[in-house]
């Protein structure tokens, strides 16, 4: 190649100029400068910058990540691929993967949060895989902020406007708020598909001399350098930036996902990738990497919208629905005509070669050749300084007051911005399309969605408690893990694997890369632990605005976890809604941890002390047993005990059996009774408001026609059990307290449902 004829090399000056514009640190230019041998030329340079960018090379966090288990005997295939991949019986496999798009949501919320769909679903179904369910985790500045109104209307119109376009439900996920996302949200998607598990595509190039095609929408300019702005902090000149958010169009995306698994039922493809971030550039890159061969490009060919576009900018480009595939010799016409009759691009705008090298001509020159290998051999590996969370002290029960007693307590909780109702947001939603969900949100601890012919079904979950993390970042991320193993486990469903979205700040503060580091080792000791690998993830870092004085405030760390699981049997599948004349059985060790609880925050006012410790042990041990209660039948309702604790969970599982019971969202009478509770006293030795809304984990909440055999059997196999009250209809619509206190379980209902409305009503 080096005879022929080529654009220029940029000057000594300028290349520099732009290495540090584009994001590149001195020491990564001149390694690119040593690889090269020359001075680079502009597409080169770009290349450079968008795939040792902190979103592509992940250089702060490798070192760490690779700490996590990633095998089992259910794993098809772990991270590296476009999604993990697991054996879900029935010679059928789970594909899955979540993913950020935190930074384009805070410029442009709708767009931000639609293309951030649209792209983890062709990370599924590039793999061979029908979507059937989307989920989503969100986190949202204060609701006293301006910003978060306008911020969380446009991510949750993107993401139903995207997803109910495409035809794939969206069944689940979680949403917080607090100020340290005010000027940085996190939007988390997820997706999950399904196919035959000897039918899976894989994205490593092979065959020299195999075509290079491009299929989908144009290409246009947007997205340029989107890698790059999502690998760094904001600052206040944010809406500056909104070029590099990417524009979606769902109906093309629907055209894609028929096409694509149409021409997946043929022998035509060698390897196929999505165009996600960095788009051509990435997932040339990638592939011929992967296979070890080399590639070349025509830029000529690529399909375009706009004008005059450069090399630099199609390379670069993140303009959505477009997929790169290489095909089998001969394979062109049959594949152009399936796209042809979708009405998508279809363009050979390459070929493998065995050059080990990637080569980009446009117009008849010469705009990159660069090795591959060291794209990623030397991909800067950081192994940054870290610095540990200072440790909180346990707090005592005994000292903290309670100073508004259960009922009060209970009514302000159920309506406060993280316990309140997400109804607002769901209704958005078509959680229902394709006719598989089985349980829709709300209606229990996990979204269940059927394996269609057969009599399984998927249990789907996203968590993490991020105040808990910033107190204790292991073992917060440890719970997250645990919170996830148990809303599957609460629906009767077996947990097999695990995707993480790793949400923090910047890495080159060492408080920051030591939350990081903490997060992950928790995770991973809860992931062994539960048997319960990691196949599919994704890191965002650099989640911090810079104010106007210079200081950078990071979000709190979160780190996301999405867990699937499988119900052999559908009909076996328990929600969380409570029938009258059943007990309620507590599973689980009860000691009235209020350190960073909800109720510490929202009633006493205080953000203080150690998170509930993660006993893995126990975690596991009353897990299996409750799975195998449901299993086993006779439980009508399951709910794990998570924020707010146990008065909350009563009161959600009362408020989703009246609504069930009367079959109208707003809980109005049809006829029915309501269903209230009445409660059984607390232990005498923890104060009743420690009881009630501790946060102690490895607890679940099962109803039973008859407590007695459920704890017979607790006790026979070591678990702490107890009964904490009966549910019927002569309660009169109440939680009634063991001092004979009722709470209107209608205020309830009200204070519950209206916190989004009123909040997204103010003008």
């Amino acid at each position: 190649m080096a005879d022929a004829p080529s654009v220029p090399l940029l000057a000594p000056e300028r290349a520099a100029a732009l290495a540090a514009e584009f994001g590149l640190k001195p020491d990564e230019y001149a390694r690119v400068l040593a690889i090269l041998g020359r001075a680079p030329r502009l597409t080169e340079l770009g290349i450079f910058s968008v795939m040792w960018s902190e979103h592509c090379s992940y250089k702060s966090s490798r070192v760490w990540l690779r700490q996590l288990p990633t095998k089992a005997p259910w794993v098809i295939h772990g991270p590296g691929e476009n999604a993990g991949v697991i054996d879900i019986g029935d010679g059928l496999a789970a594909i899955f993967k979540m993913e950020s798009h935190n930074h384009p949501s805070f410029i442009e919320p709708y767009q931000g949060a639609a293309t951030g769909v649209g792209g983890i679903l062709r990370d599924v179904f590039t793999m061979g895989a029908r979507p059937v369910a989307n989920l989503n985790a969100l986190r949202f500045g204060s609701p006293e902020n301006p910003r978060t109104k306008r911020i969380l209307d446009g991510v949750v119109r993107g993401i139903g406007g995207y997803g109910n376009c495409v035809g794939v439900p969206t069944v689940g996920g979680e949403v917080n708020f607090h100020p340290a996302y005010d000027g940085n949200p996190l939007v988390n998607a997820m997706t999950v598909g399904i196919a035959p598990k000897d039918r899976i595509f894989l994205s490593a190039a092979a065959g020299i001399g195999n075509p290079v095609v491009y299929v989908g929408s144009k290409t246009g300019r947007d997205g340029i350098h989107g890698a790059t702005m999502a690998s760094a902090e904001f600052g206040e000149d944010s809406e500056e930036k909104r070029p590099t958010v990417q524009v979606g169009d769902p109906f093309s995306e629907k055209l894609l996902i028929e096409a694509c698994l149409e021409l997946m039922a043929t022998d035509a493809i060698v390897a196929i990738q999505d165009m996600g971030a960095a788009g051509l550039t990435s997932s040339s890159v990638e592939m011929a990497g992967k296979g070890g061969v080399g590639i070349e490009l025509d830029l000529d060919a690529v399909p375009q919208r706009e004008t005059g576009m450069s090399a630099y900018e199609m390379m670069l480009s993140e303009s959505q629905e477009r997929m790169l595939i290489v095909l089998r010799p001969g394979a062109e016409a049959q594949a152009a005509a399936i796209f042809e009759k979708w009405e998508l691009d279809f363009a050979v705008i390459g070929h493998i070669t065995d050059t080990g090298r990637i080569v980009v001509r446009h117009k008849g020159l010469v705009e990159a050749d660069i090795p591959l290998a060291p794209l990623e051999s030397e991909a800067p590996l950081y192994h940054r300084p870290t610095a540990e969370t200072p440790p909180q002290p346990t707090l005592d029960a005994h000292a903290i007051p309670d100073p508004v007693g259960p009922a009060e307590a209970l009514t302000r909780l159920i309506g406060s911005p993280d316990l309140c109702s997400r109804r607002w947001i769901w209704d958005q939603y078509d959680s229902t399309v394709g006719g598989q969900t089985a349980r829709r949100p709300g209606a229990a601890d996990a979204a269940v969605v059927r394996v269609e012919g057969t009599d399984r079904a998927l249990a789907i979950t996203t968590d993490c408690t991020p105040r808990y993390c910033q107190a204790d970042p292991e073992q917060g991320g440890a719970q997250a893990v645990a919170e996830a193993w148990r809303n599957l486990t609460a629906t009767g469903a077996l947990p097999l694997a695990v995707t993480d979205n790793m949400n923090f700040g910047n890495p080159e503060r060492p408080e920051i890369m030591g939350q990081f580091a903490a997060a992950v080792r928790g995770m991973s000791a809860a992931c062994t632990a539960l048997d319960f690998p990691v196949v599919s993830g994704n890191v965002s870092l650099y989640n911090e605005t810079r104010g106007p004085d210079g200081t950078a405030r990071a979000i709190l760390p979160t780190p996301a976890i999405g867990g699937v699981g499988v119900l052999e049997n559908l009909a076996r599948a328990t929600g969380l809604a409570l029938p009258p004349g059943h007990d309620l059985v507590l599973v689980g060790e009860t000691r009235g941890h209020l350190g960073q609880s909800l109720w510490l925050r929202e009633i006493a006012g205080r953000e203080e002390g150690a998170p509930p410790p993660v006993d893995l042990a126990a975690e596991r041990r009353n897990g299996d047993f409750v799975r195998a209660r449901l299993r086993a039948g006779g439980v009508a309702a399951c709910h794990d005990l998570s924020d707010g604790g146990l008065l909350v969970a009563v009161a959600e599982m009362a408020l989703a059996g009246n609504e069930q019971a009367n079959g109208k969202p707003n809980g109005k009478p049809n006829g029915k009774p309501p269903v209230g509770v009445t409660l059984d006293a607390p232990p005498a030795d923890l104060p009743a408001h420690a009881f009630w809304f501790g946060e102690d984990q490895a607890r679940y909440l099962l109803a039973v026609p008859d407590a007695a055999p459920l704890l017979e059997a607790a006790r026979a196999a070591g678990i702490p059990a107890r009964r904490v009250g009966r549910s019927d209809t002569g309660a009169g619509g109440a939680l009634v307290l063991p001092d004979g206190t009722a709470i209107s379980l209608a205020t309830l209902r009200e204070r519950h449902e209206g916190f989004l409305p009123a909040l997204m009503a103010q003008q």
